[in-house]
């Protein structure tokens, strides 16, 4: 073991660039319910409306997921696939309400 790997925290928190575009391959899926309203106030805090979320093709688990949180939203104006040059079905775009 080097002395790297005992800086190493499975449970370190780690921040997250804040620029409109999450992509959750890195994420546990049970993450989910607390890291995309999160990180959804985040963006908005920073003043980005236009948000791409890149949940993949694989079985539509996710995506299904990433769309029911976003249909509980009041501040979602409106969620749509990404057109094939943004990712086609294998992400989403989201548009926030300018409260």
């Amino acid at each position: 073991m080097s002395d790297d790997d005992d800086d190493f925290r499975p449970d370190a928190v780690v921040a997250l660039p804040i620029d409109g575009v999450l992509d959750l391959h890195t994420f546990d899926p049970r993450e989910l319910g607390d890291l995309l309203p999160t990180w959804i106030d985040e963006c908005r805090a920073h003043g980005l409306f236009e948000l791409r979320i890149v949940h993949g093709k694989g079985t539509g688990a996710l995506r299904r997921s990433v769309h029911a949180i976003l249909a509980r939203r009041d501040d979602v104006l409106e969620y749509r696939l990404a057109p094939p040059e943004r990712g086609g079905w294998g992400a989403t775009l989201v548009t926030l309400r300018k409260l």
